[in-house]
């Protein structure tokens, strides 16, 4: 079968598409601007990405097509599919039809770490001689690629509440009818489909209901958002974890946060000890929700513990993309307030040493929209310096938030100056963070390499 999806080049699409490929389709897509890892990860699977949305990338007719929920009325391709009434479908809807039937569905849902928690699950599955499926919004480094169809009956899906298409605005997640889910956090995003943080609630809860009474729920006893979309019913066990509060089924104990150790303990008995390659009491959290959503499948907790200690994170997690003359460059995806006080945060823990410098692109729809500004003035407390990039299209005063920052805080207008402004203040001992959730016009790529330039005519 020839199958074309429309917005191949984002996370979800991206690994669908890989997905299809190894179901033995042929596989192609258009999109704007795909780029790393995704582009690269579409090349290696053979896929062909093409340029734009022309209604000339649908000649020879596919067989099928997927729409993303990138997908708009008004583009042209979307016009030609309703006019000519051809055949189309979304994303998960095609997931669920041709990969999650008859599969036992392990989802991680929530606002923040569902990438990480997902990859861990999917490790630990691996580890456990499992050879589970697969589907993460990020590129596991423990796996070639960001999703597989895998060789049993286990499936583990980062389940996102976005919307899934134009004509779908139902959240993704509801197509996936897992059997294991795992509610990680929940807070308000996604504002530009979102009215407020009851509607994401909402979304939550109708996910929820259709959890089958003989599977399992995975809750994160911390959030209060969490337990008010269980106040709202469940028929459906559910388990507690917690890195706070003993009370909670699943518990961390003695955590050391300079190496990411613990004790493991579930309802009051000790379980094994575990070690993270990985920086911040939010990742140990995400560990112990991958553990006991491993249990569910019958993973012993102390063979997914030693699963864990060989997890080697995801890209753009934190990932260090080099250190040159003393000057550390890490990419992060951290893009809402919470998420970025946690890494800043986890990184200050592990690196007490040595200035932080954050460069952040609010490029999220939320973001833009300026609805987290009164959080994000106080997210980069423990940096040093902030460097914020501020495009035309804000609807928000950059300047204005920067202003109430703690830090020393920097704004720039493109990333040209961006790169002008780290060059000319950088110092050995520096650790450069740069946040978004998206490309950053090339920005981390373009920083190494002119740092590495810099660094090759010192030694010579």
């Amino acid at each position: 079968m020839r199958i074309h999806i429309l917005g191949i080049g984002g996370t979800f699409m991206g690994s669908l598409a890989i997905i299809a490929r190894q179901l033995g389709h042929e596989v192609s897509g258009s999109d704007t601007n795909a780029y790393p890892p995704m582009s690269t990860q579409l090349e290696m699977a053979g896929i062909e990405i093409m340029e734009g949305y022309s209604v000339d990338h649908l000649y020879p007719m596919p067989d099928q097509i997927i729409v993303g929920n990138v997908m708009t009325r008004g583009n042209p391709v979307v016009e030609y599919l309703l006019n000519n009434r051809l055949a189309f479908t979304s994303g998960p809807a095609w997931l669920h039809d041709h990969v999650l039937q008859n599969r036992w569905v392990l989802a991680v849902a929530g606002t923040h770490g569902k990438t990480t928690v997902s990859s861990m699950l999917a490790w630990i599955l691996e580890c456990s001689g499992h050879e589970p499926g697969f589907l993460i919004g990020g590129v596991p480094e423990n796996f070639e690629f960001s999703s597989r169809l895998g060789k049993s009956k286990y499936f583990v899906i980062e389940a996102d509440e976005y919307d899934t298409a134009f004509f779908d605005k139902r959240s993704k997640f509801l197509h996936y009818c897992p059997h294991t889910l795992i509610l990680n956090n929940l807070e308000f995003d996604h504002a530009d489909i979102f009215d407020g943080i009851r509607d994401v609630k909402r979304q939550f809860h109708h996910l929820v209901r259709i959890m089958p009474n003989e599977g399992r729920m995975i809750i994160n006893h911390d959030d209060q958002n969490i337990r008010d979309v269980m106040e709202m019913g469940c028929w459906t066990d559910a388990e507690s974890f917690s890195v706070k509060n003993p009370s909670a089924t699943w518990f961390a104990d003695e955590v050391d946060i300079r190496t990411s150790g613990f004790s493991l303990i579930r309802q009051d008995k000790p379980c094994g000890t575990g070690r993270l390659d990985l920086y911040g009491r939010h990742n140990i959290a995400n560990a112990v929700a991958a553990v006991a959503g491993a249990q569910h499948v019958g993973v012993p907790p102390g063979e997914a513990l030693r699963a864990l200690a060989s997890f080697s994170g995801v890209k753009r997690r934190l990932e260090h993309r080099g250190t040159f003359n003393g000057v550390r460059v890490y990419d992060d995806f951290a893009h809402h307030p919470t998420a970025i006080m946690a890494t800043i945060s986890a990184f200050r823990e592990q690196q007490p040493q040595g200035r932080i410098v954050t460069v952040f692109e609010p490029r999220s729809n939320t973001m833009r929209m300026g609805v987290h500004t009164d959080e994000l003035a106080h997210a980069f407390n423990d940096a040093d310096t902030v460097v914020i990039y501020a495009p035309d299209e804000l609807q928000w005063s950059v300047q204005e938030v920067a202003d109430q920052m703690s830090p020393l805080a920097h704004v720039c207008a493109t990333t040209d100056a961006i790169i002008t402004l780290l060059l000319a203040d950088l110092e050995d001992g520096d650790n450069i963070l740069i946040l978004s959730n998206g490309n950053f016009d090339g920005l981390s790529d373009r920083l190494v390499l002119q740092l590495s330039r810099r660094e090759a005519s010192v030694v010579h």
